[in-house]
């Protein structure tokens, strides 16, 4: 938040205004890939349409949050439900990057955090859905790591360790994964899984990304038990990637306190 010590709160309240507002529109697109995607649709030419009429929708049918809610969440031609994920989804994304940004600041490395957040919403909601995580996903991810090592090697990061550092990351929990999929035979986790902590290690660090991997591995145990307890009929397979999402994405934001407090224990007293 030191970024903002510097502004009047008016410049502050239209920054993050204009942060939520074009976080909405962007979690209007992120709707669009998660219905679109797994079903291999075109997500750039085919217009928006419902999908129990096929009714084409109009431009104030799409107006984020608002449409819904005016809408009394059903489609105005043949008055069937509208999923109440394109309100969340759209609110969810703006969050995030306020979240973000109020972390972080104004920096280089924020613009690549709040792609990678609305990245993994997608990513989460689809692999929950199909239990598959999309290769794009994980290239475009992929893509953002490599551009935070080139903000590193040009001095544009502010907040990062070597570079090397983050190549370490690529490899350090997507080989211990790669290892328990070669060892179950791809029972026990899926490639999607191993992609996608290799594509977001590169983008964290190797001390980063292991630690959203454990909050990963934490919150799945916890809430899938809760699940499968509340559910008796619930199957018992495992979707991995909403859950090392969560992480990733909380490792973001509070993973150098957390790792220096877990660090700090082994510093020798003065």
């Amino acid at each position: 938040m030191g970024d903002f010590l510097f502004l009047e709160t008016n410049a502050i309240v239209i920054i993050f205004v204009m942060l939520f507002l074009v976080g909405i529109i962007v979690g209007s697109f992120l709707n669009v890939l998660i219905f679109r995607i797994p079903l291999k649709e075109d997500i750039a030419v085919e217009r928006s349409h419902c999908m129990h009429c096929g009714h084409v929708l109009s431009w104030y049918e799409l107006i984020p949050l608002l449409s819904w809610i005016i809408q009394g969440g059903k489609c105005r031609s043949c008055k069937a439900k509208i999923s109440a994920q394109y309100p969340i989804v759209e609110a969810l994304n703006a969050l995030l990057w306020m979240a973000i940004v109020y972390i972080w600041g104004l920096r280089w490395e924020t613009i690549l955090f709040c792609i990678c957040s609305s990245i993994l919403i997608v990513l989460a909601v689809i692999d929950e859905r199909t239990k598959e995580i999309p290769i794009g996903l994980n290239i475009a991810i992929g893509i953002l790591g490599l551009a935070r090592v080139i903000f590193v090697l040009t001095g544009l990061a502010s907040k990062s360790g070597p570079w090397y550092e983050y190549v370490i990351g690529a490899f350090v929990v997507s080989g211990l994964f790669l290892l328990i999929v070669v060892i179950t035979k791809g029972r026990g986790m899926g490639g999607g899984d191993v992609k996608l902590m290799a594509a977001a290690g590169l983008l964290l660090g190797w001390k980063h990304i292991i630690l959203a991997m454990i909050i990963g591995c934490v919150l799945g145990s916890v809430i899938h038990i809760i699940r499968m307890s509340i559910d008796k009929k619930k199957e018992h397979v495992l979707a991995f990637g909403p859950y090392l999402a969560a992480g990733i994405y909380l490792t973001i934001l509070f993973g150098e306190p957390i790792i220096n407090w877990y660090l700090g224990f082994f510093a020798r007293p003065y």
